[in-house]
């Protein structure tokens, strides 16, 4: 197969995530084209066949994506929803009130902290800010200047967890859900097409959410191009050693 179509959401850490994918491909001789989609467009464009490959889906949220012609490689991260602090903190259900001034949840994060609330009665009455996930680096990095104490719900991997600026919380009852897949959908035409090589690369490639969470970051706070976030990567020189 010479050619195939990337389809991803529009944000930087699917972008990320695609456009390193997208260098396997390429590695292994296949011509990419990118497309950016919606949430609401996955299903259609999936069953349509606009695209080749999706990257990623996060399962078993994502279950209801699949049907036939279709199947699922790889697991290239692990996305998990955390309760997180500026200072290291006892397990979730052990803190009080007393030790946050506020909380502050990334909105893709919202979902999962109003299940989890209702079960932390001892939180109940802290003001609640709903922050874009986009701006939540921004947001915390103000919070801290100005010595506020929040309790933060981020789902990982994010460009927060890449700087030295949180500590995530223990939770040991999943109350915020348990830890998923990141996987990637290929329609089976194009399966079938692939290079059985390329597809065992594909199916053990690892990013893991440290590098995602970079990866995050440098798209999405420093402004780089999705192309050469991922070839510092491909590189090695996205993290420091």
């Amino acid at each position: 197969m010479t050619q195939m179509t990337i389809g991803h959401l529009y944000t930087s850490l699917h972008a990320g995530c695609a456009s390193a994918v997208a260098r396997v491909l390429e590695a292994n001789g296949v011509e990419v084209e990118f497309s950016d989609l919606d949430a609401d467009d996955i299903a259609e464009v999936l069953e349509s066949g606009e695209i080749d490959l999706l990257v990623s889906s996060w399962f078993p949220r994502d279950e209801k994506f699949m049907g036939p012609g279709l199947r699922i490689i790889g697991d290239l991260y692990q996305p998990v929803t955390s309760f997180a602090a500026f200072e290291p903190l006892g397990p979730i259900e052990t803190l009080l009130a007393s030790d946050f001034d506020r909380v502050i949840v990334a909105d893709d994060s919202r979902e999962a902290f109003d299940s989890a609330s209702a079960r932390l009665p001892a939180l109940s009455e802290l003001p609640v800010e709903i922050v874009g996930e986009g701006a939540l680096v921004e947001q915390l990095e103000k919070a801290q200047a100005m010595g506020s104490r929040p309790l933060v719900v981020a789902t990982q991997p994010h460009a927060i967890f890449h700087l030295p600026l949180l500590h995530v919380i223990e939770d040991t009852a999943s109350l915020l859900g348990k830890e998923m897949s990141a996987r990637m959908i290929i329609r089976d035409d194009a399966a079938r097409n692939a290079d059985q090589d390329l597809l065992d690369e594909l199916s053990e490639m690892m990013l893991g959410n440290k590098v995602m969470s970079a990866l995050d970051y440098a798209i999405g706070v420093e402004g780089q191009d999705p192309d050469d976030a991922a070839e510092a990567w491909q590189r090695g020189r996205l993290l420091p050693r």
